[in-house]
Order: structure tokens, then C-alpha cells, then sequence
């Protein structure tokens, strides 16, 4: 480990040579000024782990050296050295964010403890973390083969995301690579749990199975509806639970947290199923059957989520909620953004109010289509951070902190996540196969069945069926579904981008969460 830098600066300096040297002897290498502008004029040129300031010099003070040293590196730590304990002095040095101050005079050890306990801070919080990983990775292990049931599933990827938002402070490289396969074991496990158990979920005659898209709204929305409290209903498209748990404390800030969960979306885990089947509160082969006009397919012309307003009055309605005042709001770009500011308001006298927000969507897909948001988004931990920094800016967050302040209940869910994709398996199908990347339906589908989770028949997983004899195939892991001709361009491009509609925890557990103003 090299040598932590440390300047002193003081107008006294010759009477702290032996402090100066106990440093040494721990290890630090130290640089000594008897003024603030050689100290300034240091900074400039030479990289340093921490400044010691005495507060009052001849020339320029040590808070005026903080000043021009913070306006060169702000993120420098400094600790101020001081004779006086006066409060102002004190409210200004921490005003102008000193990392800690002592009282002169000094002994060798305060000082000591004081570079240890910045020096060593992040260091120690990394090795913190990589030992309470590495005892938790047992049990991880343990939990994923001893065939856990979909509460237990959920709890693992709760878990797997935990450590991985941990593993951020830690900069071992080692083990975000033991996560990562950690992670990758976990999917490899998840893809033979959801092969033997889906179908049995979303048949008619399921007695049990997981909150789905399907009985989202039945199960974790209704029983919060109160009269008199206007309860928001907002689903952020595409948001996996790193996610939620990268903006979670923004909400936190104007909102009490009191329930986090999450459910299982259907498959295939895309907007046109996962968020017709939220809405409806069906699955999509009997959204088909009730809506024949509205539902469209794949390969059929016109947008795939035009209706849900429609379907969703139509749950409320067989849920015997007709007296209630319902709005339903979507917001599919800024414009729409900005009207629901304007407008949050006059929800407050609706008993449920429904806002549909597409932003994550967008960006997921942009990050295929654009170039930019290939180098923004590069992976998961860069993807938290533009989600986060998209939220903290956004619309709808501006819409909430206009009425943080009324009584209001949240219910924020999502339709399904996505997934980072790596590894290309090969179909072949006929004209009418889906252009899908982690899902495909069509007739004559040729594909290597153990690369895939298949249906021959859509309707025994509430899919409708496109075509006669269409068959279903979900891609696992990290795969992604490419046709033979122009393969290597495909590969290359879609190679790590996000991708939703397969089978994996990543899109198909994912948040709900319930909050309240506080």
C-alpha cells in the first residue's frame, strides 16, 4: 500500500518536529508549511491525502487556506488545528466541511487517530464488507440448493441485490467476481424452478402460487384503499429491485417506508403481457377472449398498451369497486411529465389514482438503440446511478413533493426488469417469428431445447396463441434469441445491453413497495 500524503500547515512548525516524526514512524509521509499560500500552491501540483491547518497564521488564515484549498480539490479532507473553541469559528469550519477539527494543544496520538480514521475509513468499510459477503456466501449457497419454494426465491434475490449495492464500497475486485458468479449460479437454478413450477401458477385450477402481475392489483393494492385518504397507484416500467433500492432513499426522504415486497411478473416478462395482465387482473389469453378488439399480438399493427385504462375499469368493476373515483394517468415523455405537476393537485380528491410512468422503459430500450447510453449504462451498477439520477430530477418526483405534505398513501410497483445479456443462442423460425430478443413465438421454431424454457401450446401459461401451431420460448440467464443470418452483427450489438422477456430474477421478481407521508 503506498504512502498516505499528509501536508501540515502551521506558522510554528519547528516546535511539532517531533509530532512530525511519530507520524513518520506510522507510516504517513508528512510535508511541512509555515504559510497557507506555499500550502495552496502545493495542493495545486501535487497529490495529497489530507491537509493539517492551524486556524490562526499571520497572512492568510487557516479558514481562508480552507477556502482556496476546498475551490482546487473539494473532496480533499482537511482537519482544522485551533487554539479557540469559539461556536462561529466552529459552524464555519464545518460550514466549510472540515473532516474533523482538534485543540491545540495537540498530542501526536489525537492526530494520529484523526488521519487513521479518515485514511482508513473507506478501507476498513471495504474489508467490512468482503468478510460479512464472504460468511454470507455459505449460507447464500446453502439456500439455493436446498430447493427453496418462490417465498424463499424471493428472499435469495433480496439478498443477492443486498450484497451487491454493498459490494459497491468494497474495491475487491475478487469478490464482486465471486457475487457475480454467485449471481449467475443463482439464475442457473431460478431457470429450473420457474421450468418446473410456472405452468402449475397460471393454470385455472392453481391453488397455490406467488402474487403475479395478474393478481397484483387484487392483492397488494386494494386492501390499502381507505376513504378519505387518496391512495397513488404508480408503476415505474421496468424497474428491477436494485433499482427501487437505488432510489428508495429519495422516496425516504418525504415518505415512511412501511412495506417492501416484491411479486413475480408473468412471462413474458414485457410491457405489452406483464402490464396488460397488471391492469386487467387476467392473464393474457383471457384478456384476449374478454377484449377481442383491444388485445393485439406481436405481429399485429398498432401499439400493444393502449388500453389498459379501459381494462383496468373493467377489474375495479369485477371487484365490485364501482363507487370509487378513479384516475388513471400516463406519462409517456416530458410534456406528460410536466401536465402531471401542474395537476397533482386535483388527484387528491380521487379515492385511487393510477399514473403509469415510462421513463425506465425508455431508457433501457434507448440504451440498445443509442450509443451514448451504451457507454451511460454499461452495467448494473452504472444503470442504478442514471435511474437515480433520472428520478431525483424527474417529473414525477417533483409531482410527489407537491403533495408529500397531505395524507396520501403510495403503492409504487413495476411491470417487470431486465436483465444484462451475454451469451447468443441461435433460432431458427419463419417470417412471422417475433424480433424479441429474450422471447420468441412463431410456428417451426428450431432451437436447442436445454437453451431454452418452451411451450408448445401458449395457452397451458395464459398466453393466447398468435398462429395456429405458434409456439412460445423464453430465453434463461443471461441468453439472448438470434436468427442465423447477420449473426455476428446482432451478437455484437446487443452483447451487455439490457434486455427484457425471458426467465430470470432480474425481470421477473421485482418491487412492490407500500409508503405513506409521514
Amino acid at each position: 500500500m503506498a504512502l498516505a500524503k499528509i501536508i501540515w500547515v502551521d506558522d510554528e512548525i519547528e516546535s511539532l518536529q517531533s509530532q512530525k516524526l511519530f507520524l513518520e514512524n506510522k507510516g504517513y509521509e508528512v510535508q511541512t508549511f509555515t504559510n497557507g499560500f506555499d500550502a495552496i500552491d502545493f495542493v495545486k501540483e501535487n497529490p495529497v491525502d489530507v491537509v493539517l491547518i492551524d486556524e490562526s497564521m499571520p497572512g492568510i488564515t487557516g479558514l481562508e487556506t480552507l477556502a482556496k484549498i476546498k475551490e482546487l480539490k473539494q473532496s480533499l479532507p482537511v482537519v482544522l488545528i485551533t487554539k479557540n473553541e469559539t461556536e462561529n469559528l466552529m459552524d464555519e469550519a464545518i460550514g466549510s466541511q472540515i473532516s474533523d477539527y482538534l485543540i491545540k494543544p495537540v498530542n501526536p496520538n489525537q492526530v494520529w487517530l484523526s488521519l487513521k480514521k479518515i485514511i482508513d475509513n473507506k478501507r476498513l468499510v471495504a474489508e467490512k464488507t468482503t468478510t460479512a459477503y464472504q460468511q454470507q456466501f455459505r449460507n447464500l449457497f446453502m439456500a439455493l440448493n436446498s430447493n427453496p419454494d418462490y417465498n424463499e426465491w424471493m428472499d435469495i434475490y433480496r439478498k443477492l441485490v443486498y450484497w451487491e449495492l454493498e459490494m459497491q464500497k468494497s474495491d475487491s475486485p475478487e469478490m464482486q467476481e465471486v457475487l457475480q458468479s454467485q449471481k449467475g449460479e443463482a439464475n442457473t437454478e431460478f431457470f429450473k424452478f420457474i421450468s418446473r413450477n410456472y405452468a402449475s401458477w397460471v393454470s385455472p385450477k392453481s391453488k397455490d402460487g406467488p402474487v403475479m402481475s395478474h393478481s397484483l392489483v387484487k392483492f397488494k393494492v386494494m386492501p390499502h384503499l381507505e376513504k378519505g385518504t387518496p391512495l397513488f397507484f404508480i408503476l415505474i416500467d421496468n424497474l428491477r429491485f436494485d433499482q427501487w433500492k437505488a432510489i428508495q432513499p429519495i422516496f425516504a426522504e418525504s415518505f415512511r417506508i412501511l412495506e417492501e415486497d416484491s411479486f413475480y411478473s408473468i412471462l413474458p416478462t414485457a410491457t405489452q403481457y406483464a402490464r396488460n395482465a397488471i391492469f386487467a387482473g387476467l392473464l393474457p389469453v383471457e384478456i384476449e377472449k374478454q377484449f377481442p378488439q383491444q388485445w393485439k399480438n406481436d405481429d399485429e399493427e398498432g401499439g400493444k398498451n393502449l388500453h389498459e385504462e379501459e381494462f383496468f375499469r373493467a377489474q375495479m368493476r369485477r371487484l365490485g369497486k364501482n363507487d370509487l373515483k378513479v384516475s388513471y394517468t400516463k406519462v409517456l415523455n416530458n410534456q406528460a411529465g410536466l401536465e402531471l405537476v401542474n395537476n397533482i393537485h386535483n388527484l387528491l380528491t380521487n379515492d385511487l389514482n393510477v399514473i403509469v410512468y415510462n421513463f425506465v422503459d425508455m431508457l433501457s430500450h434507448a440504451r440498445t438503440e443509442m450509443e451514448v447510453l451504451k457507454e451511460l449504462a454499461g452495467d448494473e451498477m452504472s444503470y442504478r446511478s442514471i435511474t437515480t439520477s433520472w428520478f431525483e430530477h424527474s417529473p414525477l418526483h417533483q409531482a410527489l413533493k407537491k403533495i408529500a405534505d397531505k395524507k396520501i398513501k403510495i403503492v409504487l410497483a413495476t411491470d417487470h426488469g431486465s436483465v444484462r445479456v451475454k451469451t447468443p443462442y441461435k433460432v431458427i423460425g419463419d417470417k412471422q417469428t417475433t424480433t424479441n430478443l429474450r422471447y420468441k413465438h412463431g410456428r417451426n421454431l428450431n432451437y436447442e431445447p436445454k437453451e431454452v424454457l418452451a411451450y408448445r401450446d401458449p395457452r397451458e401459461v395464459g398466453l393466447p396463441v398468435p398462429t395456429i401451431n405458434s409456439s412460445f420460448i423464453f430465453a434463461k440467464e443471461d441468453g439472448f434469441l438470434c436468427y442465423p443470418n447477420n449473426y455476428n452483427h446482432y451478437v455484437n450489438y446487443y452483447r451487455n445491453t439490457f434486455q427484457h422477456g425471458g426467465v430470470s430474477l432480474e425481470e421477473m421478481i421485482v418491487p412492490v413497495i407500500k409508503m405513506e407521508s409521514k
